[in-house]
């Protein structure tokens, strides 16, 4: 009744004014509630445990075998074996101890982006790029050389930027045509379709503590919690001012990191439903990819001038926790720590893989 007297562009304003004050008080409450930062709180109990870096982690593993550059890379749930994606259109196989190549998987599109270990047994593979397809591949059978994708999974309208298994039966995937899929591995069919995001969709990250939840940064530069039982958005994060291209859930599944564009990381925690910690360098560098340590102490961030920083997540983020000693010759695309949190891989763009520990 009270937009009835008004045109319609009257009423779109009034709409847009009341957002904008509403907004407003919403960041009034959290500034409030912001009372201190990480650094001060996590102090107070005492002096804090010191953190082991280089030298005593070093480069302890170096994984050469493709051609092309390395886009994507994850770890299975051994802990040992990882696979890695490249524009050479292969996918590799690694054993991480002994710097075996146990799998070759021929792609038939070369502009592959994202790679995804299934966790619980790590027989089935997930891949996609440019192609807008997710393909599965079996490497159960014993085969060192795989040709045929057991599936293909095919409804995105734009690229394929990040694939993660729930499980053996479900699948989630992130696209460029800004909606996330939840898909049935067996069937091939759409389960939910997550699409609140209002630019593509980078990178996706599922709850260590919950595989109903899971977290998805975007071009949108916001940050979003999904619920897979309802299929909602149920938290949205904003804070970054440029692209989010990594998500990583935190170990305990209550917060998340992110990596963006703006040259920052970020920490959001769920149950405060605000950035709890910053973490940026004077530079002005992309970060590509994101990973927390097992105990959340460090998240590790790959950045496009070829480094990778530390960072210690109860400190003031404006200085790292320590630096990889010359990681790489180009561009860092990927990087994960490992389930027993004892090695971090890290992928690029000079086509090499590195293990450290």
């Amino acid at each position: 009744q009270i937009y009835s007297n008004m045109s319609e562009a009257e009423r779109i304003a009034a709409v847009k004014e009341k957002v904008a004050d509403l907004k407003s008080q919403i960041d009034a409450v959290r500034q409030e509630k912001n009372d201190k930062t990480m650094a001060a709180t996590a102090s107070a109990g005492g002096p804090l445990k010191e953190i082991r870096k280089p030298p005593s982690i070093k480069l302890r593993r170096h994984l050469k075998g493709h051609f092309g550059k390395v886009y994507a890379m994850h770890w299975a749930g051994d802990s040992e074996t990882l696979v890695s994606a490249s524009q050479d259109g292969k996918l590799i196989v690694w054993n991480a101890i002994t710097n075996l190549k146990t799998n070759a998987i021929a792609l038939r599109s070369s502009w592959v982006m994202t790679c995804a270990f299934e966790q619980s047994k790590g027989h089935l593979i997930a891949c996609g790029g440019l192609d807008n397809i997710c393909s599965i591949y079996n490497i159960g059978g014993g085969q060192a050389q795989l040709t045929r994708a057991e599936k293909e999974l095919a409804a995105h309208d734009g690229y394929l930027s990040c694939c993660r298994f729930i499980d053996e039966t479900k699948l989630l995937t992130s696209s460029g045509d800004s909606s996330c899929l939840l898909w049935d591995v067996q069937s091939g069919e759409i389960l939910q379709t997550f699409s609140d995001h209002k630019g593509d969709v980078m990178s996706l990250s599922i709850s260590p503590t919950n595989p109903n939840l899971f977290v998805s940064g975007s071009v949108d530069t916001t940050g979003r919690i999904w619920d897979i039982r309802s299929g909602k958005n149920v938290q949205t994060h904003v804070g970054h001012i440029s692209d989010i291209n990594a998500v990583h859930f935190f170990p305990d599944g209550n917060a998340f990191g992110t990596g963006s564009d703006d040259s920052t990381c970020r920490m959001f925690d769920m149950r405060c439903y605000g950035e709890v910690n910053k973490f940026g360098l004077n530079s002005m560098c992309g970060i590509t990819s994101v990973s927390f340590s097992k105990s959340g102490r460090l998240l590790f961030a790959g950045y496009d001038d070829f480094n990778v920083h530390a960072w210690d997540t109860l400190s003031n983020g404006e200085t790292h926790a320590f630096q990889l000693p010359t990681p790489h010759e180009n561009r860092v695309s990927c990087l994960g720590v490992n389930a027993s949190g004892d090695a971090l891989c890290t992928g690029s763009w000079d086509t090499h893989l590195k293990i450290w520990a």
